[in-house]
């Protein structure tokens, strides 16, 4: 809680000192996450300079930033790490996961139902691979978290949790 001292004047010969507190509100980090299917194979990229979990799959994603809505902020980082350019449209909110980690997050992934284009690697400085894999042969080093994700989408479940 963060409380401020300030000086309050009711009349001109009385000056009161008044302390205004606010609670600090809980905040929660929001991201975006990719899901490009394409003849039953999913778009996976291999983190690398991270600090976490480099080394392991995931899928194209990133922050929400301040003042940016979750579709553009998720249509902005899949052209940040893919090249692919879409357009509301082109993106379908498909599973919500409530998640947490050494934070608490809220991951929302979006099915891309259409885009131009070959989807490339163009963040290699935190991504060392970006391949395609079947829906059922994920790689042993998929995040656990997106693996959920994925088979949460598969079986059209809209809402999970995850590592409470």
């Amino acid at each position: 809680m963060q409380c401020e001292r300030r000086k309050v004047a009711f009349r001109q010969e009385r000056v009161s000192v008044v302390y205004s507190c606010r609670m600090e509100r809980f905040k929660m980090i929001a991201s975006g996450y990719a899901l490009f299917i394409k003849k039953n194979k999913i778009l996976l990229s291999q983190r690398k300079n991270t600090g976490y979990m480099d080394g392991w799959f995931s899928l194209p994603a990133g922050h929400i930033e301040n003042n940016e809505s979750l579709t553009k902020g998720t249509i902005r980082e899949i052209h940040e790490e893919t090249g692919i350019v879409l357009s509301d449209k082109d993106i379908t909110l498909v599973h919500v996961m409530h998640r947490k980690s050494d934070d608490i997050r809220m991951d929302f992934f979006f099915l891309v139902n259409r885009w131009k284009g070959i989807p490339k690697n163009t963040e290699e400085a935190k991504c060392s691979a970006m391949e395609w894999f079947p829906l059922t042969a994920l790689p042993p080093n998929t995040i656990p978290y997106i693996k959920k994700a994925i088979s949460q989408y598969q079986s059209s479940s809209f809402f999970s949790e995850f590592g409470w």
